[in-house]
């Protein structure tokens, strides 16, 4: 079992980059086996890729606020107790979403991150200690007077960043991946509170949200519902899909709006120095240069101050002719916002805290299992549709059976139901005052709902499963892995497009989808031809991808990400490069999985049970025969790691060392440096501990940084760090 942290701290309750999470969800995650822990990560790591997507690219959730929330802090417990899923692909490790491909690019003078999220007032005092940690004050807010914050509403909107060149507005853009947005100059300038010229001739960034006030909101949705249109979801996205239109005209058309809440002025002192000393008198500036600054903020708070504000706004917010969903909180002088800096994907100084989700009583109809990807069962309430927090409601997981045994929640109850975040569907409790005795309690069903196979429980743990590897259900749920984010990442591959996909017999196989023609595509319901070659060309675009990529998207039980990774420089030692290559290490890898299936523990990180797990799925009879061949021979192309052989493990540099890599290396992306560290012979580790030899860090290395300097552990920047794997 993993050890979420070498020893308590003050930073008990924090993920692995200093992401806020409960402690009793981390212990529950440590609890996990290691092969659940990874199906669990790739499973929580799919399903934010795929709302981010919806929700950046596409302008169109699919899932709430509270929903996405609670998923996120799954996963950053996940990787708090099991550091060795880490990878850069992680969510946890990137801000927003990639873009989409319509507009140019724009790189961010300085990244755009995101925030931490806080959703009770317990919780914004345990950022307020951190905060008091880092600055080295007093514990209590009144031996400490320096110390104050500024609370400002949280806008539901788009976030951007405004481009002024002695006083003239030259360039917009969106957030994005929070390093490179999209363009959208034109666009904003249509909206009349981006202002085409400042007060005074400054040279600046101005940075805020894009937002479509309720009343516009309704105005469209009301013609949109005349004309037999379906409506649109929320002002959010309306706002979002309307500045991120290719013609100007639309967004004329539709009154947005904006507001303006952070300034990086260059004065002629520096570049990206502001000429004001804090977060309230930048709010000044920035309104008496012409910008649009909410008036609903207040400065000079203590935390009770904060919990005050969130408590006033928390029903007034109602009558605001905008949505918002929560408070921003911020420490009000810069240079404490220097000295606490950042971590991987958010500011030590900020924090927000989300508005407590809406509840209703619902009746619950129904208890189903679902089959995921690795056959596991997962109970579905099937709920009376009831609106709740904006939509309506009528699905919501319970998890596991002892999920539904812990909440006594039974078939028939009336339930307490949520969105966790104002976002995801959660029963929170049934209410046993509203029985009437016909009520039902449930169980696993003995038999899989889809192949009628047996139901397995894992000894010692909470999951039943289906062991049934042709099982359909499990079958489609491999497909969408193989073509999702975690795998292959073919974009547009949704489940719309995989359901017809396989029903029509069109994909029977993985290498299926490099066979699919312009013409198949356009089969299928809601595809036209510009929609069908769009789809064919992101999968010509996905038809060369990293060995490790390719083996992550196998689905192989046992072999998750780090796996994958090691599995794969092994396997470019093994196999000689050369034409034809991922056919020769398909023979190579169903030889050893054959004839002698020890040699799997040779990988680095493999033991027994992972070395079983391949050997059966490359095996004779293993689900995996043939896998490699087909994709070979539809043509899928495969990039090679560096081999790593077991003289450059034992005679590199770094030959026997755990190094950590934190923060943003000069002249390497995250996946360089670590491959930089495997070549010189050392192993990437991504959290630090007593067994870690060497951190490797650059700016924002945050808490890792702070942990190897307590721990007395060498750190090396990125010039030392260069000097020393260059070294014969």
């Amino acid at each position: 079992m993993p050890s979420v942290t070498e020893s308590p701290g003050p930073d008990a309750a924090l993920g692995l980059d200093g992401l806020p999470v409960d402690p009793a969800l981390i212990e529950e995650m440590a609890a996990l086996d290691e092969a659940s822990a990874t199906s669990r990560h790739a499973d929580l790591a799919a399903r934010i890729e795929a709302a981010n997507k919806a929700y950046y690219e596409a302008d169109a959730p699919i899932l709430t606020d509270a929903e996405y929330d609670q998923l996120f802090r799954r996963l950053v417990a996940l990787e708090a107790a099991w550091p060795a899923l880490v990878t850069p692909e992680s969510p946890t490790q990137r801000v927003g979403a990639q873009l989409a491909g319509t507009f140019d690019e724009v790189r961010h003078r300085r990244p755009m991150l995101s925030l931490s999220n806080a959703f009770s007032h317990d919780e914004l005092r345990a950022f307020d200690a951190r905060v008091r940690r880092g600055l080295g004050l007093a514990a209590a807010p009144e031996r400490a007077p320096e110390l104050a914050y500024v609370a400002e509403l949280k806008i539901d909107g788009l976030a951007i960043t405004l481009r002024y060149e002695r006083g003239r507005f030259v360039q917009g853009a969106t957030r994005c991946d929070g390093t490179t947005g999209e363009d959208v100059t034109a666009n904003l300038r249509t909206i009349r509170t981006v202002p085409a010229r400042l007060n005074e001739p400054a040279t600046l960034d101005a940075r805020g949200e894009v937002f479509m006030p309720k009343a516009e909101f309704a105005r469209i949705n009301a013609e949109r519902e005349e004309a037999g249109l379906p409506l649109y979801a929320n002002p959010r996205n309306s706002g979002a899909g309307s500045l991120r239109q290719k013609d100007p005209a639309v967004t004329a058309s539709r009154q947005l709006s904006t507001w303006t809440y952070q300034l990086l002025e260059e004065p002629e002192a520096g570049v990206g120095v502001s000429p004001v000393a804090s977060q309230s008198a930048a709010l000044d500036r920035l309104q008496d240069l012409g910008f649009a600054v909410n008036p609903n903020h207040e400065k000079g708070l203590d935390i009770e101050g904060v919990i005050a504000f969130t408590e006033a706004w928390r029903e007034q917010r109602h009558d605001l002719p905008y949505e918002t969903d929560g408070v921003v909180v911020k420490v009000d002088r810069f240079d404490q916002q220097e000295r606490l800096g950042m971590v991987s994907r958010a500011p030590r100084w900020a924090i927000a805290y989300k508005f407590p989700p809406e509840q209703v009583e619902t009746f619950l109809e129904d208890i189903v299992a679902y089959v995921g990807r690795t056959g596991t069962l997962t109970p579905v309430a099937h709920l009376r549709p009831s609106k709740v927090a904006g939509s309506t409601v009528a699905r919501a997981t319970l998890h596991n059976l002892d999920e539904v045994r812990r909440k006594d929640i039974r078939v028939g109850d009336w339930v307490v139901l949520q969105k966790a975040g104002d976002v995801i569907p959660e029963v929170v409790r049934s209410i046993p005052e509203r029985r009437t005795g016909g009520e039902v309690e449930w169980s696993m069903p003995p038999a899989c709902p889809v192949c009628n196979t047996a139901i397995v429980q894992d000894e010692g743990a909470v999951r039943h499963y289906c062991p049934n590897l042709a099982c359909p259900a499990r079958v489609a749920q491999e497909f969408g892995h193989f073509a999702g984010p975690g795998g292959m990442d073919i974009e547009g591959a949704g489940w719309h497009v995989l359901e017809q996909l396989l029903q029509r017999g069109l994909v029977r196989r993985r290498g299926d989808f490099y066979r699919l023609t312009v013409e198949d595509l356009e089969s299928l319901e809601r595809f036209a031809r510009k929609s069908a070659e769009n789809l064919y060309a992101a999968i010509q675009k996905a038809r060369r991808r990293p060995l490790e990529r390719i083996i992550a998207a196998l689905g192989i039980p046992q072999v998750g990400w780090t796996t994958a990774i090691e599995l794969a420089a092994w396997l470019a030692g093994e196999v000689a490069p050369g034409d034809d290559w991922l056919r020769r290490a398909a023979t190579h890898l169903e030889r050893i999985a054959s004839e002698e299936p020890a040699r799997f523990e040779e990988v680095e990180g493999i033991g027994p049970t992972v070395s079983a797990a391949l050997a059966a799925w490359f095996g004779p009879d293993g689900p995996g025969r043939g896998v490699l061949e087909d994709l070979a021979d539809a043509g899928v192309e495969v990039e090679l790691p560096a081999p790593r052989t077991a003289a450059a493990a034992a005679t590199g540099p770094l030959a026997g060392k755990t190094v950590v890599v934190t923060g943003s290396i000069e002249g390497f992306s995250r996946e360089e440096a670590e491959d930089a560290v495997r070549a010189a012979g050392g192993k990437p580790a991504g959290s630090v501990s007593k067994k870690t030899d060497l951190v490797v860090a650059g700016p924002g290395a945050g808490s890792k940084l702070a942990r190897a300097e307590a721990l007395g552990i060498t750190v090396l920047d990125a010039a030392a760090f260069r000097e020393l794997v260059s070294h014969d």
